[in-house]
């Protein structure tokens, strides 16, 4: 199995990402198997298996791999080596989008318990208003991402935690290049309705004063979006 390892220097250095050396794993066999520019890789599961790795951080690799205009992500067909590959400039150093969801699932299934106890009305009515939004900007990806974000911060700031509230906006803030280029493969309008449904159901159980209710909901929501996100 695949190990982290830690940059050889003064040891502050963060390790280095599963996905990243994931990444450099696939471009090594790409040239160990002498498969041409246009030719295409061995599938996500074949893939895997050799290199012993799961398929959520292959599925990330690859997405680095594509950002990085190394390969190629054909819908339906399959991933192809790119017919002008360029140096890997590989994105962000950060944590992975399958990284940010574990947190997330930790974090905000406790905040959503916290602010099923102690929300307000008015801290509830601003949850409802982001539930609105993101239904009426189902179809606007930009306009619907902003009201999701919405969601989730006005759920953490029903705690009336504001260290809370700075710690889901970090988290928020991971889901950089590589989380947007996976969302936009693996997004889908089943997922996109479910996502609405999941956040009645969380506003519901706040809204109830029911914490355990909340925090199932807001499980149950980040695991979907893991399993969808995985698995394709």
């Amino acid at each position: 199995m695949l190990k982290r390892t830690l940059a050889a220097n003064d040891g502050t250095t963060p390790e280095t990402r599963l996905y990243r050396l994931v990444a450099d794993r696939i471009q090594q066999l790409i040239r160990d198997e002498h498969i041409a520019p246009g030719e295409r890789l061995p599938s996500e599961r074949d893939l895997a298996t050799k290199l012993s790795v799961s398929r959520a951080s292959l599925r990330e690799a690859l997405i680095a791999l594509e950002l990085g205009g190394v390969i190629e992500v054909r819908g339906g067909s399959g991933v192809y080596v790119s017919e002008r590959p360029a140096p890997a400039d590989l994105p962000e150093a950060g944590p992975g989008p399958f990284e940010v969801l574990s947190a997330r699932r930790l974090i905000e299934s406790e905040i959503a318990a916290i602010a099923a106890r102690v929300a307000t009305d008015g801290a509830i009515d601003a949850i409802l208003k982001a539930v609105v939004e993101m239904e009426q900007n189902h179809s606007n990806y930009s306009s619907n991402e902003a009201a999701d974000r919405n969601f989730h911060i006005a759920i953490a700031r029903a705690t009336g935690n504001s260290a809370l509230v700075g710690s889901l906006d970090y988290l928020w803030d991971q889901r950089g290049r590589l989380w947007h280029k996976l969302k936009e493969h693996f997004q889908t309008e089943e997922l996109r309705q479910e996502t609405l449904k999941d956040h009645r159901r969380i506003l519901e159980a706040i809204a109830a004063h029911d914490p355990a209710a909340a925090r199932k909901a807001m499980r149950a929501h980040l695991e979907r979006v893991t399993r969808t996100f995985s698995r394709g």
